[in-house]
C-alpha cells in the first residue's frame, strides 16, 4: 500500500474543457480529424496526470479508443478527462468527448479512451504516487473497472512478451 496520502478525483480532473472546430481541423470525409481529437486527449490525459502525482509524467498505454460518432464543422468539443486509478508508478485516466451543437447546445458523445501514465523522478525512473480517492458512484464504478482493465493490459503485454520469445 502507498505511503502517500490519498487524492480525491476530483482534485486532478478535467471538466469540459472546450475546443472550437474550425476548417484546419476536418478530414477528407468532412468530420473532425479523429488524431487531433486523440492528440488533445493524451495532452489533457498528462495533465490530470501531473496534478495527482505532482511529478513529471509519461504515456505508458493507450488502450480502448472507442470513436461513438462523427464531430463536424462547427461544433464545439467539450473533454472531460478524470483519474481512474492508481498503482505503484502508474495511473489510468479517463476520457471522455463530447460535440456540442453551439446553437442548439445538444451534445452527442463522440469519443471514450483510456490512457495509462508513469510517474517519473528526476533521474526518469518510476516513482510512487497517491491513491485515488473516488467519492462519487460513478468514481467508485470507474475506480473498480480500471482494475480489470489493467489485468488486461498485463496479461497482453505477457502474452505478447512470450509470443516474441
Amino acid at each position: 500500500m502507498s505511503e502517500k496520502p490519498g487524492k480525491p478525483v476530483a482534485a486532478s480532473a478535467i471538466d469540459k474543457h472546450v475546443y472550437k472546430v474550425f476548417p484546419n481541423d476536418m478530414n477528407s470525409h468532412n468530420t473532425v480529424f479523429g488524431g487531433m481529437i486523440m492528440a488533445k486527449c493524451d495532452r489533457l490525459a498528462l495533465v490530470v496526470a501531473e496534478r495527482h502525482s505532482a511529478h513529471v509524467c509519461v504515456t505508458a498505454a493507450v488502450d480502448s479508443i472507442h470513436f461513438r460518432a462523427p464531430a463536424k464543422g462547427n461544433d464545439t468539443l467539450l473533454f472531460n478527462l478524470s483519474l481512474n486509478r492508481s498503482w505503484g508508478s502508474s495511473m489510468e485516466i479517463g476520457a471522455r468527448v463530447e460535440a456540442e451543437n453551439s446553437y442548439t447546445g445538444e451534445t452527442r458523445h463522440i469519443l471514450s479512451a483510456f490512457f495509462t501514465f508513469v510517474a517519473l523522478d528526476k533521474n526518469d525512473r518510476p516513482v510512487e504516487v497517491p491513491p485515488v480517492i473516488p467519492e462519487t458512484k460513478d468514481q467508485i464504478r470507474r475506480y473498480e473497472k480500471a482494475e480489470i482493465r489493467r489485468e488486461g493490459r498485463l496479461r497482453t503485454r505477457d502474452e505478447l512478451s512470450k509470443a516474441n520469445g
